[in-house]
């Protein structure tokens, strides 16, 4: 002892350190202590970059795969996509503090070993593999959902896929005189019997068409709208945006509250090419508003020269007011008051597949048909199929608000998705078991997908509590059975307005849910 004492005096001499008190010999202390962490920090990052670099390359992994039977079978390029996530889940855990345990204990493997390791845990995988787009449940009370794909396809959509996907069609091939035909023919009429336009042409979604028709009709030239009409859509993509990508010259008008017939006529000018009209089918301005017609910006356009066109977005084709809906603007009546152009979506409220439907007069749709960029934004045989299908029920059926699924979940009474409540209340109650508590509640769905944003529609949903899970645990629960709900007044909730058969809670539930406590 007293040679160490001697030592440590000399140590701390050297540094001119003087523990003469309590103070100095805590701060030393706490010193000694960060310095030790630090340098156990240091020790463990060493430690995972050396396992880092002892894991084998992802060749290794693939040579040793075309001894194993299970996998020399399947195709290479799937074969190195799995060994590659099975090595990736690997780095992660060293990389997240796993080391000392899982990454030690691999370390002491032999690199073979390692190998081995990887290829099991790839198999296991390919076993358990399938296509990461799956089907789920709605039951967020959501009815155009576009994180779950918006609007569900009528049947005869869905065949006339099937049809278009199995064999040849006669996508841009003339059937009556054997010469090169338009695929714009297979939608045209039809949407022009609904609509009253002279003309029609459809690319891959209404955002292509605002930017179709902005790039042909106002390349390099002025396109004026009204300031409260600069909309944002889904995914922060905004119209001043994409009107820059189109090359057209953005001139705003008005005010966001209020924009009066002489804010356009004042701004029209010899560069000016188009008045565009935006419908706020996202959002509602309330209060002291005013806006300019769209039959009076008809006027305006006529008498100084300029072509109108409508972005109406969600695009209704039939009065929704008779399904107890709020009233949204029918695309034949804009073509009926002048517009020049109307664009709007495929998959919103007129219940289709992904498109964007532009309606007009002739002249104006023959300058998009010939602009290149339709080349590039064009629907494939698959989506004008089942569109096509989709209109001709529109044009043919008597009871549309049936066969539309969109309009039939729209159009659901309350007392239709009470019973189905109860029914729904049932079937989880025996597959949750106990613990589970699950009460039939009134709540309200929407119509999603910026349609109707004001609209809130009665309904019935399913209340699910548990003793010990909270709202987020239960909603995890769920979601690994593919059944989506939300939460809502601190409660999970299942919406039953698009779930049409309660039995789908027993084919997603086949058996009890394990939960930990």
């Amino acid at each position: 002892m007293p040679a160490l004492f001697a030592k440590t005096t000399h140590y701390l001499s050297r540094r001119s350190v003087i523990c003469d008190n309590r103070s100095d010999v805590a701060a030393n202390a706490n010193k000694r202590r960060t310095a030790r962490s630090s340098a156990q920090s240091r020790d463990d990052q060493e430690e995972r970059i050396d396992l880092l670099r002892g894991l084998p390359t992802i060749d290794e992994c693939l040579r040793a795969a075309e001894q194993a039977p299970a996998l020399a079978a399947l195709a290479r390029p799937y074969v190195k996509l799995m060994l590659q996530r099975a090595l990736a889940e690997i780095r992660a855990t060293i990389k997240t503090g796993g080391s000392r345990e899982a990454g030690g204990s691999r370390l002491a493997q032999s690199r073979g070993a390692i190998v081995e390791e990887i290829l099991r845990s790839a198999e296991r995988a390919i076993a358990a593999d399938e296509p990461l787009l799956k089907p789920v449940v709605n039951a967020t009370g959501v009815v155009l959902h576009t994180n779950l794909g918006r609007a569900i396809l009528p049947e005869a959509a869905t065949e006339a896929i099937a049809q278009a996907a199995r064999a040849p069609v006669n996508l841009e091939y003339d059937l009556s005189n054997g010469g090169r035909g338009d695929r714009d023919t297979l939608v045209e009429a039809e949407i022009c019997a609904l609509t009253g336009a002279e003309a029609a042409t459809v690319v891959n979604n209404n955002a292509a068409a605002v930017l179709l028709a902005l790039n042909s009709l106002a390349d390099g030239r002025e396109v004026i709208v009204s300031r409260g009409e600069l909309i944002e859509i889904g995914g922060s993509f905004r119209l001043p945006e994409i009107m820059a990508r189109s090359g057209a010259r953005l001139r705003e008008v008005g005010t966001t509250n209020r924009t009066h017939p002489r804010d356009y006529v004042n701004a029209i000018g010899p560069d000016s090419a188009l008045l565009l009209k935006v419908h706020p089918s996202n959002y509602r301005v309330t209060g002291f508003t005013a806006e300019v017609a769209l039959a009076e910006l008809v006027e305006i356009g006529r008498a100084h020269g300029v072509a109108v066109m409508e972005d109406l977005g969600s695009g209704a084709l039939i009065d929704l007011s008779e399904f107890g809906l709020p009233r949204e603007p029918i695309v034949s009546e804009r073509i009926a008051a002048g517009a020049g152009l109307v664009t709007f979506s495929g998959d919103k409220l007129l219940g289709g597949p992904q498109a964007g439907l532009i309606a007009g007069k002739r002249e104006l749709i023959a300058k998009l048909r010939g602009n290149p960029l339709k080349r590039a934004l064009r629907c494939d045989k698959l989506t004008l199929a089942a569109l096509s299908a989709t209109l001709r029920l529109y044009l043919r059926s008597g009871a549309i608000d049936s066969a539309i699924p969109t309009l039939r979940h729209l159009r659901r009474s309350v007392r239709e998705l009470e019973a189905e409540a109860i029914a729904a209340q049932a079937i989880l109650a025996e597959r949750l078991g106990g613990g589970f508590r699950i009460e039939v509640v009134a709540s309200a769905s929407q119509v999603g997908s910026g349609s109707l944003p004001a609209a809130e529609l009665e309904t019935r949903a399913l209340r699910v509590t548990h003793d010990t899970l909270s709202p987020d645990a239960i909603a995890a629960l769920f979601r690994r059975a593919r059944i989506i709900g939300r939460i809502a007044d601190d409660a999970f909730q299942l919406d039953l307005r698009t779930v049409e058969d309660p039995q789908v809670f027993a084919a997603h539930f086949p058996d009890r849910p394990k939960v930990k406590q």
